[in-house]
């Protein structure tokens, strides 16, 4: 039921779905109290320009991302721990796993590998049932780092675990029995604050290595450059939407966890 509701209660807050609400208020209340509708109407318009303005978002997406900034060089460590988030499973029509926005994730950690950082990766992350469902996502991210080259000794996997907080949990169990304890924690930038957090609170010591970054430096030079880049960021876009709403995510996630205890 926790899991359920992590995924339904933040609709109610991100600003596509905060801006439904308001219009659906908009729609029962235009006859008989057509102020409370006009405010509604508005309160949405507002939501959505701000929303999936270019400068909000990389503004709010740079806060987390820029908080664990990858070094020139990582240190070495005994494993590489890779969280899910990352794949889709090869169901037809799909011909492979097919990689998401998150898919630098086993990328860099088989990178990482190749460049003799640690001995093993250790991947983590279960399938949702009632959300598409399919092979656990361990087994896919572990089809993609052996193409990569990674042997399969090397690879130790988590299939069980749903959340982040699942992550740290199993993965601790994992270093337990391996006498591990020291690991480079691979996830995309703006989850690696939360994730970080969590499995420092389990007593593991792990090194942040992300990857996944949407907003860099270029992107921060170009965005006001030129008129035609001012105009552009003024303009709504839907994957500033999307790239705001995943951020909102995670302070919402990390306020929960807080809340519980897990980080």
């Amino acid at each position: 039921m926790f899991l359920f509701l992590s995924k339904l209660l933040p609709l109610f807050i991100y600003p596509l779905g905060l801006s439904c609400l308001c219009l659906i208020v908009a729609i029962f209340t235009l006859w008989k109290r057509p102020v409370i509708a006009a405010i509604s109407i508005g309160l949405a318009l507002i939501l959505l320009l701000v929303g999936s303005n270019g400068w909000v978002a990389s503004q709010v997406v740079r806060s987390l991302e820029w908080q664990h900034l990858p070094p020139t060089e990582l240190p070495e460590a005994e494993a590489i721990v890779v969280l899910g988030g990352a794949t889709r499973p090869q169901i037809p029509p799909r011909p492979w796993v097919d990689v998401m926005d998150a898919g630098d994730r086993p990328l860099h950690a088989a990178r990482l590998y190749l460049q003799g950082k640690a001995p093993i990766i250790i991947l983590s992350g279960g399938r949702i049932n009632w959300r598409n469902g399919g092979p656990a996502e361990s087994a896919d991210m572990a089809k993609l780092i052996q193409a990569m080259g990674v042997p399969a000794a090397a690879i130790l996997q988590d299939p069980s675990s749903l959340n982040t907080y699942e992550n740290a949990v199993n993965v601790k169990k994992i270093l337990e029995e391996q006498g591990i304890r020291r690991i480079l924690l691979v996830t995309s930038a703006m989850h690696m604050p939360r994730s970080l957090r969590i499995f420092q609170k389990q007593g593991i010591e792990a090194i942040p290595a992300p990857t996944d970054f949407l907003i860099t430096e270029r992107d921060l030079q170009d965005s006001a450059s030129t008129p035609e880049s001012v105009i552009l960021n003024a303009i709504p876009d839907a994957d500033s939407l999307q790239h705001l709403t995943r951020a909102l995510k995670e302070y919402i996630g990390t306020l929960i966890y807080r809340l519980r205890g897990w980080l």
